[in-house]
């Protein structure tokens, strides 16, 4: 499956890269399993995704929870969470 994903405020600067076309494994299917398969590359991936590590995530730009489902073309947001006042 080809996705979209883009990457916001923090993430963007620690990762170095706003956005990028993946083909995902088959096994990759959910944004759980997206956040799972980049913090694999290791390096500062594993350091942004790490478990814990507040992330939020939206799909075709609404906000999603990690079982959401991914489908072929789909944009994947990924941001940390954002406060208000």
């Amino acid at each position: 499956m080809n996705v979209t994903v883009l990457y916001f405020a923090g993430l963007r600067e620690s990762l170095g890269v706003e956005r990028e076309a993946l083909r995902l494994p088959d096994a990759v299917d959910t944004a759980a399993g997206l956040r799972e398969w980049l913090r694999a590359r290791g390096g500062a991936w594993s350091e942004a995704f790490a478990d814990g590590r507040a992330v939020r995530v939206a799909v075709d730009q609404a906000l999603a929870a990690p079982s959401a489902s991914l489908h072929e073309g789909a944009e994947v947001a990924f941001f940390p969470p954002v406060t208000g006042g």
